[in-house]
């Protein structure tokens, strides 16, 4: 009893203050103490669906949906590397149009709810995509790229809906804005490592299918979150004004979005992603090549991407405890450098330059896999705080949303980029005299975006905040600067 008492009051203190216990014990108990102190702000259920989305659904399901996927394209499908790039992009298109499901959260509730209707549909709708596939032996191609783009619409409903939660309470409580996209992105990375470490054991035990049946479990766990989640009833609600309330949402988003410290960012981080070209299938196929590639099996796959997501989480926890309050413009200039500089490190893997220093390809491809991104991690932390602090209030589904769809069409870009590239290249399933040289390209055009970083701010993302109607009306549209915006930043992908 009276231990429990000590832990209540040491999560009180740590709800008040920013200093929690500190010592060896804290390395045990901080993390209680922080779990426990969002939980009291903002709910425990809201901590339980972000815990079950960021980390069971995406990281854990997305970790076997992605080796999953992998193996499907290649084994069962048997399609070219150039190809799979495209089909990547084209299930993802419903990331892309994120705004819509945002919208439609934000003006359209459900049974007097906004958000909890949606986890349930989105829930029900992944259930169904994932035994559509797993239960058809021969699936023609285009029906399991529409059973995909299902699985992946049900994922970004429950994405777009959960971002609205936190881009609402980043408003309601600005100082816990970091902490919030820390729990996002922690409970992403865990899940992950988990998921990758496990997929190449599943794979080759109950084959890419099986593993998509086992996807189902995820997917019913948005439901649960849809159920449990604490959220008020709207009251009243006038359907017949929905078309209104579409306009007036659009109007405030587009207002939002012009102004030249919004746009600006965006800019930047469409640009910077886009050309950052995919080639992962290219890289994928050579791995599993028994002639040219080391021929890496499930398992090993498996462990590989693993430690990619223990990377993820180092730099998680790395920009929560050491790097949130540094400067965006100081933060992007150098992880933007660095992820270039890693890319060398597949082009030395590549052309068997581990080899000559006695380095085996596993080992020297885990190094890689971690240090690429551990700071892939630290280049989208800070501009996802920065973007959750943007939202205007009322519509923050559907501006985060948008602020998202925006990077995720930088994604779609890098894909279909890097498949033309592969097949320019004649980059095949069994053909990679030139990977190397799409390797090389695309780390120099990692670098690139270094000259665009006028289009980001100075300041601590932390500090930003839109400006009220109020203070809009009374100052110049061109004195509105991000750093005024409130305060200032922070770092992930």
């Amino acid at each position: 009893m009276v231990e429990e008492e000590n832990i209540e009051e040491a999560c009180r203190k740590a709800v008040e203050e920013d200093d929690g216990p500190k010592g060896v014990c804290y390395c045990f108990w901080g993390p209680i103490y922080w779990f426990k102190m969002l939980a009291v702000e903002m709910h425990w259920s809201f901590v339980f669906g972000v815990v079950s989305i960021y980390g069971i659904n995406q990281g854990l399901g997305g970790a076997l949906s992605r080796i999953g996927t992998e193996y499907y394209m290649k084994d069962v499908q048997r399609v070219q590397p150039s190809e799979a790039q495209v089909y990547s992009g084209i299930t993802s298109i419903p990331w892309i149009i994120k705004p819509i499901w945002g919208l439609l959260t934000d003006v359209v509730p459900i049974m007097s709810y906004r958000r909890r209707p949606y986890f349930i549909l989105s829930g029900m709708l992944g259930v169904v995509s994932m035994l559509f596939i797993s239960l058809h032996s021969k699936l023609q191609l285009v029906f399991a790229i529409l059973a995909l783009t299902a699985g992946n619409l049900a994922g970004a409903v429950a994405d777009v809906t959960v971002d609205a939660c936190v881009a609402q309470n980043s408003i309601s409580h600005p100082s816990r804005a970091a902490d919030m996209q820390s729990l996002c992105t922690l409970s992403y990375s865990f899940g992950g490592l988990l998921g990758f470490s496990i997929s190449g054991v599943f794979i080759n035990l109950i084959g890419p299918k099986g593993v998509f049946g086992l996807l189902t479990l995820p997917a019913a766990l948005i439901s649960l979150v849809g159920i449990l989640l604490s959220e008020p009833q709207v009251s009243n609600f006038a359907y017949n004004e929905v078309n209104q309330k579409f306009h007036d949402a659009a109007k405030s988003m587009w207002t939002t979005l012009k102004g030249p410290d919004v746009w600006r960012p965006c800019l930047y981080m469409y640009i910077s992603t886009t050309v950052s070209l995919n080639i992962n299938e290219g890289l994928f196929y050579w791995y599993t090549d028994s002639k040219e590639g080391p021929s890496f099996s499930k398992e090993a796959v498996g462990y590989i991407f693993s430690m990619g997501a223990i990377g993820s989480f180092l730099g998680a926890l790395l920009y929560q405890n050491v790097l949130k309050n540094r400067s965006l413009r100081d933060m992007l200039f150098w992880t933007q450098l660095l992820f270039g500089l890693a890319g060398m490190l597949d082009l030395m893997l590549v052309q068997r330059m581990n080899l000559r220093f006695g380095i085996p390809d596993y080992l020297f491809i885990v190094i890689g896999e971690a240090v690429s991104q551990m700071i892939y991690r630290l280049k989208w932390m800070p501009l996802l705080v920065l973007c959750s602090k943007l939202c205007p209030s009322g519509i923050e589904g559907t501006f985060f949303a948008l602020l998202m769809s925006i990077g995720n069409l930088g994604d779609l870009s890098s894909s279909w980029g890097g498949g033309l590239l592969l097949h320019v290249l004649n980059v095949t399933r069994i053909k990679f005299e030139d990977l190397w040289l799409a390797i090389l390209i695309r780390n120099i055009l990692r670098v690139s975006p270094l000259c665009l970083l006028f289009l980001v701010p100075k300041g601590d993302p932390n500090a930003f905040m839109l400006s009220t109607k109020d203070e809009a009306e009374t100052s110049e549209p061109d004195n509105i600067e991000l750093a005024s915006l409130i305060h200032s930043v922070d770092d992930k992908f």
